[in-house]
């Protein structure tokens, strides 16, 4: 079992010398499988003195984002999650300044500070707006991780730079940083850190490891007896122990079943009579099964037989089905509905009356260019939902498409498929597998790096100019470069021929999508499927590499020749001279 994330904790706040408290602060330590699916957080925010309402703008600035964060999908990053949740805080504040009499004086609306911390696995995330700090203290030294985002204008005048609510435009300060055993951050409005020592803080910190809460509180007093005049307050977060192994408490209710056994026609199996076997191979069985209680059809998909004892390709089976209950969309395989107890490990889905892609391909070989389109553009559809959640499928290719007989297309099979939220909690840091197909993978797979939007999108251009063409674009060499010199070296070929009217922009748009170069790709689907269907000039006008790149071999050839022909000619001038 892999051992939990635990902190300990310590929190103060008081109004000093002022005469109400304007700064808010917060911690949420949720259970599983929240701990690891979204870390634990602490925020702090702290209001303006010269506005009335801001101590108003510093909770809800605090609850929203303690609140709101763990709605938010369990795939996204903490990134992504955090600054959306943030933003929207942001635009609320900023809302409620425009339609208050304040509206045209910011430094008396709802405005505050904010600064977070959110701890998920081995790494600490931080967001920060304002002039609120965030430190860490490692090794007997207090590090300031924050930047305090202040104008100064003389000594005695300075303004915010930056604050939640101010302008309706929010640039939020992030950064990740790796965590240790030990690890100490410490959350400080600038009542406490402008008055109460390093050396202090450090000190108590160091004396009060069993009670945080009472150094906090002492550090706050040494700020107010060194003559603070601000709100005092401040958050102690200590790193006790860090989560081994990845995420897998997430479906930790499916962790004890045992795999689903070898199942065969007419057998009763959890509900469900089988009716025959559609598919099977070394990753997985699929079978076609009716529902008794609605006798609807149900496609049961169970592990494979020689896969069962390997505890990671479990895991990757049933990220499948946590994932299929995550994506709504027309275009990708939807999970039938759970109504009874599960006893063992498998996966029921829709049953999709159709056939794959690639069987369609194979049926329909010369296929209209609108044709293509349509299904390129239902494919794209599908990809979108998986990237609006910060998924990459990783392996689209066409015998992972099914077109129904209606005409609709949906993405199955999810084995592959890379879910930021659950890969930033995996601790041994380790080169991404590559788990598509060679043929439709992207080149940048083969250097060890992460894939990207881009990266399923070189999937969909190889499937598009399959469909047009009847052969790959790189043929079978993108899997043989494993270096960014060899892959310079691969060479579109075009899909343009004589038995096939498709337009010179089409093929422009093609060799864009399928570039080895990710960032010289389309970063996003709906710019190719709309250079699919319109010419994009910007392509057409693009002057061809020069020669010593596109074929070094054949240039220093050409630049031979014409040096010996100069030769020659020098060599019969001085004979004609003689």
């Amino acid at each position: 079992m892999p051992s939990q994330l635990t902190v300990a904790t310590g929190q103060y706040s008081d109004k000093g010398r002022k005469e109400s408290n304007q700064d808010f602060h917060g911690l949420c330590m949720p259970d599983e499988p929240q701990l690891s699916a979204k870390g634990i957080a602490i925020a702090l925010a702290d209001g303006i003195s010269s506005s009335a309402v801001s101590h108003i703008a510093s909770a809800s600035a605090v609850k929203s984002f303690l609140d709101d964060y763990y709605c938010t999908s369990e795939a996204w990053s903490v990134k992504t999650a955090a600054q959306r949740v943030i933003t929207a805080s942001n635009a609320w504040l900023y809302s409620q300044t425009r339609h208050s009499e304040h509206r045209y004086d910011r430094d008396r609306g709802y405005v505050c500070t904010f600064s977070a911390l959110v701890i998920k696995a081995a790494t600490a995330h931080i967001f920060h707006v304002g002039d609120s700090r965030i430190y860490r203290l490692r090794d007997g030294a207090l590090e300031q991780l924050t930047k305090d985002h202040r104008l100064v204008v003389s000594e005695d005048t300075s303004y915010l730079a930056r604050a939640l609510g101010i302008s309706d435009q929010l640039d939020i300060d992030y950064q990740a940083v790796p965590l240790a055993v030990g690890d100490c951050f410490v959350l400080a409005t600038d009542g406490v850190y402008e008055f109460a020592a390093a050396p202090f803080i450090i000190d108590t910190i160091t004396r009060s490891p069993d009670d945080l809460g009472a150094a906090a509180q002492s550090i706050a007093q040494e700020a107010y007896a060194q003559g603070s005049d601000d709100n005092l307050t401040i958050q102690i977060l200590r790193v006790d122990s860090l989560a081994q192994g990845d995420a897998s408490a997430i479906y930790s209710q499916w962790a004890e079943l045992p795999p689903a056994p070898v199942l065969e026609p007419r057998q009763v199996f959890e509900g469900y009579r089988v009716i025959r076997a559609l598919h099977g191979s070394s990753r997985s069985h699929i079978y076609l099964a009716e529902d008794i209680d609605s006798g609807a059809l149900q496609v049961l998909k169970t592990p494979s037989v020689d896969m069962r004892g390997d505890p990671a390709y479990l895991e990757r089976f049933m990220l499948e089905e946590w994932i299929a209950r995550r994506i709504n969309s027309a275009h990708v395989l939807k999970p039938s509905t759970q109504t009874r107890k599960r006893h063992f490990l498998y996966v029921a889905t829709e049953y999709i009356d159709g056939q794959t892609l690639a069987q369609w391909m194979r049926d329909n070989p010369a296929p209209s260019l609108e044709t293509v389109r349509g299904i390129v553009e239902q494919i794209a559809k599908g990809l979108l939902a998986f990237h609006r959640l910060e998924m990459l499928h990783q392996d689209l290719r066409p015998n992972n498409i099914m077109i129904d007989t209606a005409g609709t297309v949906k993405i199955i099979d999810f084995g592959a498929t890379r879910v930021a939220g659950l890969a930033e909690a995996e601790t041994d840091n380790l080169p991404p597998p590559i788990l598509g197909t060679a043929q439709y993978t992207a080149p940048e797979y083969f250097l060890g790096e992460a894939g990207r939007p881009c990266s399923d999108l070189f999937s969909l251009g190889v499937i598009t100019y399959q469909m047009l063409s009847g052969r790959l674009p790189y043929g079978a060499e993108v899997a043989k470069t494993r270096s960014r010199a060899a892959q310079k070296k691969l060479r579109y070929d075009s899909v343009l021929d004589e038995d096939r009217e498709i337009p010179a922009w089409v093929d422009a748009a093609l060799a864009k999508a399928v570039h080895p170069n990710p960032d010289k790709r389309y970063q996003e689907l709906s710019e190719f499927t709309y250079d699919l269907r319109h010419p994009n000039r910007s392509l057409l006008n693009e002057r061809p590499p020069p020669l010593i790149e596109r074929n070094p071999l054949r240039f220093w050839q050409g630049l031979s020749f014409v040096l010996a022909i100069c030769v020659l000619i020098l060599l019969s001038t001085h004979a004609v001279l003689q």
